[in-house]
C-alpha cells in the first residue's frame, strides 16, 4: 500500500509541475497582449474625461475593422499580431452602442461542447485564410477554455469591454485573413509581425 500511495503522489507531483508550467506559458504567451490593451482602455476612459493622450488615441481611433452585432454591440479590430511561438492574438474592444444594457449572445462561445460548458467568451470566433482555403480557430489549453476574453455576460449601454483572442497562425506568407464572429459581420484584417 505504500508503494501504491508514492506512485500516486509522483504522480500528482508530476501533474502540477506540468499544470504550472502551462500556467505560466499562457501566462507569459497573453501577458503582452494583456500589457498592449491597458492604454486603449485608459484611452477610451480619459477621452471622455477630456485628457489628450493623443499616441494612445491614435491606437483606438484607427481599428483594423469595426463589425457590426446584433443589439447595438460593436466589435472594433485594434490589431492583429502574430508571435514567435506560431499564434496569432487579435486585440480590440466589444462597445455596446445601444442605448440600453446588453445580455452577451450566447452563440458569440460557438456551438463546441468542450468550450460551451466553460462559460461565455468570445469562443466562436474564427480567422479565414481563403488563400490557402483554411479556417482557424480559438486555441484552447488542456482544459478545453478557450484562449480567449471570457466571464463576462452583460454589457451596459456606452460601456466597451477590452477583448483578445488567440489562433494558430496561418503561414508567412498570409498577411490578410477574414474575421468572423456569430451575430457579426465579417471583417477584413491584415496580420501584422
Amino acid at each position: 500500500m505504500s508503494i501504491r500511495f508514492t506512485t500516486k503522489a509522483r504522480r500528482g507531483v508530476a501533474a502540477m509541475t506540468v499544470v504550472t508550467g502551462l500556467a505560466l506559458g499562457v501566462a507569459a504567451c497573453g501577458g503582452g497582449g494583456e500589457d498592449d490593451k491597458k492604454p486603449e482602455v485608459s484611452s477610451s476612459t480619459s477621452r471622455g474625461n477630456g485628457s489628450d493622450p493623443s499616441a494612445q488615441e491614435n491606437q483606438t481611433n484607427d481599428p483594423l475593422t469595426e463589425l457590426r452585432g446584433s443589439n447595438g454591440l460593436l466589435l472594433q479590430i485594434s490589431s492583429a499580431q502574430r508571435d514567435a511561438g506560431g499564434f496569432v492574438t487579435v486585440n480590440g474592444t466589444l462597445k455596446n452602442d445601444g442605448a440600453e444594457s446588453v445580455v452577451i449572445p450566447a452563440a458569440l462561445s460557438g456551438n463546441e461542447t468542450e468550450i460551451v460548458r466553460n462559460g461565455r467568451s468570445l469562443g466562436g470566433a474564427t480567422l479565414v485564410d481563403s488563400k490557402s482555403k483554411k479556417r482557424y480557430y480559438v486555441l484552447r489549453d488542456t482544459d478545453g477554455r478557450p484562449l480567449t476574453t471570457a466571464g463576462f455576460s452583460t454589457v451596459k449601454a456606452g460601456d466597451s469591454l477590452p477583448v483578445f483572442m488567440q489562433f494558430p497562425a496561418p503561414p508567412d506568407g498570409t498577411v490578410e485573413v477574414t474575421f468572423q464572429l456569430p451575430t457579426f459581420a465579417s471583417g477584413t484584417i491584415q496580420i501584422s509581425g
